[in-house]
């Protein structure tokens, strides 16, 4: 039988949440995420150490050093600012910009990528409280310059006097974490060929956390990590796909063959006389 197929009614095309709600909620996620963070910024001496060990880690499954990369940044002073100056600016700014296009655009994928963030700086939280890392700025070991101070712009004050943040969560890095996440989340939400390019901004992230020497390798392979396992126990409802076909069964040939506003013909009983052998018997 041949079938026809037509475009059901796009499955993404649902009710954004209220705003205000979301608005209250991304809002209260951040802060209890920032009070959390400031809970472990005092364990300066277990912070010193877990550095050290990863240093020594990195250095013995042979991961490039950092240093190759802030010696890139150090060729001249506008291209170690502007480096500086990203890390500084963009990381919450292309986060929000994200969620706020998906919540316009996108709201099905919107709650989605809502979610997965949400994970991941759950799992994140809970990283920074059990495994305090100092960054390799800080660590003299690593032999790295503290490009924000040197150079500036800096959002760090004094590690000791520093209340607004804990300088003592490198690992994981949120700022690779969230910047993968704005990538996949749009590559995942859009149709456009050049869409991988999208890939361009964590990449551009990850070179200038490890060359300001705010992180370390290994805070990034972890962040990939946790926003792999979140994306695994969060799933897309509606995938980037076209949208699904319903069959449509055609009319049968005999009720498409009647002509309007006329009588369909019953068919003949197989056991009626034929009209010639009727006159014939008369």
């Amino acid at each position: 039988m041949n079938a026809r197929t037509e475009p059901a009614e796009d499955a993404s095309a649902i009710a954004r949440p209220p705003l205000v709600r979301e608005f209250l909620l991304v809002a209260g996620l951040f802060l209890v995420y920032k009070s959390g963070r400031l809970l472990a910024s005092d364990h300066t001496g277990v912070a010193f150490r877990h550095a050290h060990r990863v240093w020594d880690l990195e250095r013995a499954v042979r991961l490039p050093g950092e240093g190759w990369v802030q010696s890139l940044l150090l060729h001249g002073d506008t291209l170690v600012r502007a480096a500086n100056t990203y890390y500084a600016t963009v990381h919450f700014p292309a986060t929000a910009a994200f969620l706020v296009w998906l919540y316009l655009r996108r709201p099905h994928h919107y709650i989605w990528a809502r979610r997965v963030l949400a994970a991941l700086t759950a799992a994140a939280l809970v990283l920074h409280l059990t495994f305090p890392l100092a960054p390799p700025r800080m660590l003299a070991a690593t032999g790295l310059v503290d490009t924000a101070r040197v150079y500036g712009p800096s959002v760090y004050g004094s590690p000791g006097a520093d209340q607004l943040a804990n300088q003592f969560a490198a690992m994981p890095s949120l700022h690779f974490g969230w910047a993968l996440m704005v990538a996949v989340g749009l590559i995942v939400a859009t149709r456009s060929r050049l869409r991988p390019l999208w890939l361009l901004h964590p990449l551009l992230t990850l070179l200038v956390i490890v060359g300001t020497a705010n992180h370390y390798w290994l805070d990034a392979l972890v962040a990939a990590a946790l926003l792999a396992g979140a994306l695994t126990l969060v799933r897309p409802a509606v995938r980037g796909a076209a949208p699904a076909a319903r069959p449509v069964v055609p009319a049968p040939r005999a009720a498409r063959d009647a002509a309007p506003g006329t009588a369909q013909r019953r068919p003949a009983r197989k056991d009626a006389p034929e009209p010639d052998l009727v006159e014939a018997g008369r």
